[in-house]
């Protein structure tokens, strides 16, 4: 008899719900799972590992994507050599962190544009366009 964690108690167990359990199986995050005799979905207790890695991978921005090949190269590299760190995981993370530093640097420009015109009293996006002392910077967006 085949045994194994029906849907409802994975997405539960995960945080998720079960269009999100099967659509990350539809796009091959996930094994598919062996079924019951009566057709019943039955996953691995690791699924919910797994599901834990994905929402957490995702929390971090890393994107669908991005985290398939993750997994992808960890099953791979837990085949090809048990025991040596992967530096798989180091390298996307720093490349992500250079990423989102980078966001958050024109995140600080926005913010800090925003801030000037709250400060200048802008109300008119047309009429503060043609001020000289406006801080919005209508020309540098043209330009792009």
């Amino acid at each position: 008899m085949t045994t194994g964690l029906r849907s409802g108690d994975v997405a539960t167990a995960a945080g998720v719900n079960l269009q999100t359990l099967r659509y990350y199986e539809r796009r091959g995050l996930l094994k598919e799972p062996e079924r019951s005799l009566g057709g019943h979905r039955l996953y691995p207790p690791e699924t919910v590992t797994v599901l834990r890695v994905i929402k957490a991978a995702q929390r971090l921005g890393f994107t669908l994507d991005e985290v398939a090949d993750m997994l992808n190269a960890c099953q791979h590299h837990h085949r090809a050599s048990r025991g040596r760190s992967n530096t798989g995981l180091a390298a996307r993370a720093q490349a992500k962190l250079t990423e989102v530093e980078a966001k958050i640097a024109d995140l600080q420009v926005i913010a800090d544009t925003l801030r000037a015109a709250v400060s200048a009293g802008c109300e008119d996006l047309v009429e503060c366009a043609g001020n000289e002392c406006c801080p919005i910077p209508f020309a540098t967006i043209a330009q792009r």
